[in-house]
């Protein structure tokens, strides 16, 4: 056991993430405890669907545990591990543990870096190909001159056997002294008509140099004027400015305007909705006590006839004498009797005002309030008249129909 493996143990298990913390002190002694510990948690790491026993109170228990995480190691990662030493738990138990460690904090570190770099590759990618579309054009015309060149040299290759001949034959010729002195010079020339051509080619560059040095100091003179005359103008105020901000403030007004008209007119409208509201209530409430009123007006009708019925039958019988149209007409008149008397109280004007439309609000309102006054007194009056028109004993006299009010014919 060294000091360096017992340090580079604690820290690759730091960095792992096991979550107790492990002294260099912990090894001096034998301490299978955190040996198995240690053992469990870096198999679970490795394989966390592993089932390892974790029982290490008696020997054989022990025995068996060391047995099953040397099997696992050597089956799993290729790991071969001593026993031996496992099984010590001191510091020869630091090395074996260390083969474990360093593969899974090796594997950690290079899943790391390769993140980091797919990362930077993805964002070199993405600057590249927005920066450098020339550059792609460039490649994309090289891959088509490196395939047409391809070609060419396989068809040359082609006819390699056939040059291959000739070639050996061009070898084997004893070659002429005047005729090789001849080839070299005319080569010489050729290569200093090159070199006298680059070197043109050079002066050429250092005089295009010279004129790009002179366009690129105009064009920065250009460009210093051109500042000084934008800032220029940024500092001078417009003509315009002073009408602009007063059109400016009486624009704020206005919109102050209009957005207290704006709610006035939404207040009153919700009043107004209030109203019809209110009004619609109020006609519905009419409506019902108007309903009720000609429902009680009919059942006294029906009970008037009734009682009037006995008495027709009494005239019948004592004034034979009279014709079956007087009867018929004293029937029809008898109803109509009954109605004026239920409605005495002004109830056609109650009925007839409620029955017209396009009054005011303050008619409708002076009207409501005499529906609901008159609806009270002509209660009271039914009830009186209904007891006084109800006779106690039939009466023996035969009453002329009594003509019909044109409030009746409106009813």
């Amino acid at each position: 056991m060294s000091f360096r493996d017992l340090r580079n143990f604690t820290e690759m298990m730091r960095a792992l993430g096991y979550p107790r913390h492990i002294s260099m002190e912990n090894f001096r002694t034998p301490n299978f405890g955190l040996v198995s510990e240690v053992l469990l948690w870096l198999v679970k790491r490795y394989e966390p669907h592993t089932d390892i026993p974790s029982d290490v109170e008696t020997e054989q228990d022990r025995v068996f545990f060391i047995k099953a995480i040397a099997q696992f190691m050597a089956t799993k990662a290729h790991i071969k591990l001593n026993t031996k030493k496992l099984y010590q738990a001191d510091g020869y138990a630091v090395k074996e543990l260390l083969k474990i460690t360093s593969v899974l904090y090796n594997a950690m570190k290079t899943k790391g870096l390769e993140g980091s770099k797919i990362g930077e590759d993805v964002s070199k990618f993405k600057f590249d190909l927005g920066s450098k579309i020339a550059d792609l054009k460039a490649a994309r015309q090289l891959a088509s001159e490196i395939t047409s060149r391809g070609a060419s040299l396989y068809d040359l290759l082609g006819k390699e056997v056939e040059l291959r001949e000739l070639r050996t034959e061009a070898i084997a010729r004893p070659l002429e002294i005047n005729e090789t002195e001849k080839v070299m010079r005319i080569a010489i020339k050729d290569i200093l008509a090159q070199v006298q051509k680059t070197k043109d080619l050079l002066n050429n560059v250092a005089s295009d140099e010279a004129n790009l040095e002179a366009k690129i100091e105009k064009r920065k003179l250009e460009l210093e004027r051109n500042r000084k005359r934008l800032q220029t103008l940024q500092s001078v105020r417009p003509a315009f400015m002073d009408e602009y901000e007063k059109i400016e403030e009486e624009l704020q007004k206005q919109y102050d305007v209009y957005l207290e008209k704006f709610r006035n007119l939404a207040y009153l409208e919700q009043q107004l909705e209030d109203h019809h509201r209110m009004e619609q209530e109020r006609f519905e409430e009419a409506e019902n006590t108007l309903r009720l009123m000609q429902n009680k007006l009919k059942e006294e009708e029906k009970r008037l006839l009734k009682t009037e019925g006995h008495d027709d039958s009494d005239i019948d019988i004592q004034e034979e004498d009279e014709s079956d149209s007087d009867l018929e007409e004293r029937r029809l008149s008898k109803p109509r009797t009954a109605m004026e008397v239920l409605m005495q109280g002004r109830p056609s004007k109650l009925i007839v005002g409620t029955m017209q439309g396009g009054d005011s609000d303050d008619d409708e309102e002076s009207e409501d309030s005499e529906i609901d006054m008159e609806g009270d007194e002509e209660d009271d009056d039914l009830e009186d008249e209904s007891v006084a028109v109800s006779p106690a004993k039939p009466s023996r006299r035969v009453r002329k129909p009594e003509p019909l009010d044109e409030s009746d014919n409106d009813f």
